[in-house]
């Protein structure tokens, strides 16, 4: 394996000139939340081309039945469907997850969170409270939540990799962005935190991937005026995704990447 790289900058150039090998993540298991569309069924596409069998997690069933049956029609690894809204979600409906992951499948070496509401743009004085629940409980609370319960699951498994997706304003406040932004520096708390805890006494490492300036229904209604061909696609993204899921990242731990 080359020397592992050292710093974010470092990190997000391996990245993004990363070209996997067709069979980089052949037996692994691999959930996705908000596989349904957007980068999450780019990755969770990816990632079963790649070999993973993926574990597709969405509010919207049919959305998920979609990309399952292209995974099927291309003959790549078995996927699962779970459906689960996660703003409704507690602590038990992840416990319960869990606990059928490990009875399906007796591991688990990915856990992509995608997964994500934006809410409504506008300044903090005057933002909607409830908004900011419904935020903050998908955006923060059901990843924590998710996390722990999967947590032991995947410290028997070997070399394993938790993924958050973070933003640009989850690095630098910005004016109107409200829950969202705050969401987003959570997010990088939680992983930094996360990262520290599991370095040294599990195989698990923890990161936050950046995806950028991405064609998807969230970036159209942040920026309605935007023309969304002068963005990329998320299937062009996905050198990052692969490489923070496969082995060669295995010494990569509490960074934040740009995938692009």
């Amino acid at each position: 394996m080359s020397q592992q790289p050292s710093n974010n900058k470092e990190t997000t150039t391996v990245a993004n000139r990363y070209e996997a090998h067709q069979g980089l993540l052949q037996d692994k298991i691999i959930l996705v939340t908000g596989a349904g569309d957007g980068i999450g069924k780019a990755a969770a596409l990816t990632f079963a081309r790649h070999g993973a069998t993926v574990i597709l997690l969405g509010r919207t069933t049919e959305k998920l039945e979609a990309v399952y049956d292209i995974i099927e029609a291309n003959g790549w690894p078995q996927a699962a469907i779970y459906p689960m809204n996660l703003e409704g979600a507690a602590i038990h409906d992840y416990e319960t997850m869990a606990a059928t992951i490990e009875k399906e499948f007796g591991q688990l070496h990915g856990l992509l969170h995608n997964a994500g509401l934006l809410g409504k743009l506008g300044p903090l004085s005057q933002y909607d409270p409830d908004m900011w629940q419904r935020i903050m409980q998908v955006n923060v609370n059901a990843e924590f939540m998710m996390t722990q319960a999967l947590l032991p699951i995947m410290r028997e498994s070997g070399p394993a990799s938790i993924l958050f997706t973070t933003s640009n304003v989850g690095h630098e406040g910005r004016a109107n962005w409200g829950a969202y932004a705050v969401s987003k520096f959570a997010t990088e708390g939680l992983m930094q935190t996360l990262a520290d805890e599991e370095d040294g006494i599990s195989e698990v490492r923890v990161n936050c991937i950046n995806p950028g300036r991405v064609r998807t229904a969230m970036r159209a209604s942040a920026y309605p005026g935007e023309d969304p061909m002068t963005l990329k696609a998320p299937e062009e993204i996905m050198a990052a995704y692969l490489y923070l899921m496969g082995d060669d990242s295995q010494k990569v731990n509490g960074q934040t990447v740009d995938a692009q």
